[in-house]
């Protein structure tokens, strides 16, 4: 199974909800696993989305044990590693793709450690990454839209 890594913050707007249900909801019903740091936020919400639409949920999770909203309900399969932040390397690691939704300064750090190591980024309302000479990084892609980033996420995930 492929795994689709949906990254993003503990706390976000209702929009970035919205938007992060729906990209989990799309990454079950083309098959995928869906895969988050398992707290609330962007990440319940892509659970839940994933969760609805039938499809399986893992969270990598930066406590040893369950408490502070980690797990959220929708995590099916929660792997407890107790290394704190250190853990985002293993969120990135594990997917084929994965899709930014919003988020703070856990979520850069994702977003960076995914382009080290050649793993696709697509990004919607997160954070604008250039190349010190110009342009965006050959494996970051930014909609400008939620519909185009469904859109395309079907169109990559089937």
């Amino acid at each position: 199974m492929q795994i689709l890594a949906v990254l993003g913050g503990s706390v976000a707007t209702p929009e970035e909800e919205f938007v992060a249900e729906r990209v989990g909801a799309t990454a079950a019903r083309c098959g995928w696993v869906t895969l988050t740091g398992g707290g609330p936020g962007v990440m319940a919400a892509a659970s839940r989305g994933a969760v609805e639409a039938g499809g399986l949920t893992v969270a990598i999770l930066p406590n040893a044990f369950a408490g502070g909203g980690y797990p959220n309900s929708w995590v099916h399969i929660p792997v407890f590693t107790g290394a704190g932040n250190a853990r985002n390397a293993f969120n990135v690691l594990s997917a084929s793709l994965c899709v930014a939704v919003g988020g703070g300064a856990g979520t850069l750090s994702e977003i960076a450690l995914a382009l080290k190591s050649s793993i696709p980024v697509w990004c919607w309302e997160s954070w604008g990454i250039e190349e010190p000479a110009g342009g965006a990084p050959r494996d970051l892609r930014v909609f400008s839209s939620a519909d185009l980033l469904v859109e395309a996420l079907e169109d990559a995930l089937f």
